[in-house]
């Protein structure tokens, strides 16, 4: 059986930034591979473009543009945010708000929208870039298929494996 639509797919994989020898971003193990549903955007189009085709055991190395993968990092992103915005019970939340943080950021009805990174804070602002960390790097892949198997009926409709 080889990787199309609508397979669920194990696979373990090296991600490293810019090449083969570049440094180790994340590894996935075949103790606790991923599992992905091919075909619903569950993984960066190029990605599972590498994968169709491939059977168990078959091994995949390539690399990944930033176009391909999270973006060119856009300077747009970073804005600054009035201090007052992080406020709990009238006092700055210096245990979840500090330089580094990664911090979600939530709309009106408290949903989740997007994570930001703080840059900075000065007595006024909280500087904070909405930029995805990878963005504007170039990834390679290295790793090898686990197991392809028929996705259910309720993954199908889910649009995600089921582990």
């Amino acid at each position: 059986m080889s990787i199309e639509k609508n397979k669920v797919v194990s696979l373990s994989y090296t991600l490293r930034f810019d090449n083969a020898e570049g440094d180790i971003i994340e590894e996935i193990d075949n103790t606790d591979p991923e599992v992905v549903l091919i075909g619903n955007e569950n993984l960066f189009e190029k990605f599972e473009e590498n994968l169709l085709g491939l059977n168990i055991g078959d091994e995949f190395e390539f690399i990944l543009d930033s176009e391909d993968a999270y973006g060119e990092y856009e300077e747009e992103r970073i804005i600054d945010l009035p201090k007052e915005n992080f406020m709990v019970d009238g006092q700055f939340d210096e245990e979840m708000v500090f330089e580094g943080a990664i911090i979600p950021m939530e709309d009106e009805e408290n949903d989740i929208q997007a994570e930001a990174i703080v840059l900075e804070i000065d007595d006024e602002n909280v500087k904070l870039d909405f930029n995805h960390p990878l963005a504007g790097e170039t990834l390679h892949f290295k790793g090898s298929i686990l197991e392809i198997r028929e996705a259910t009926a309720e993954e199908i409709e889910n649009g995600d494996a089921i582990v």
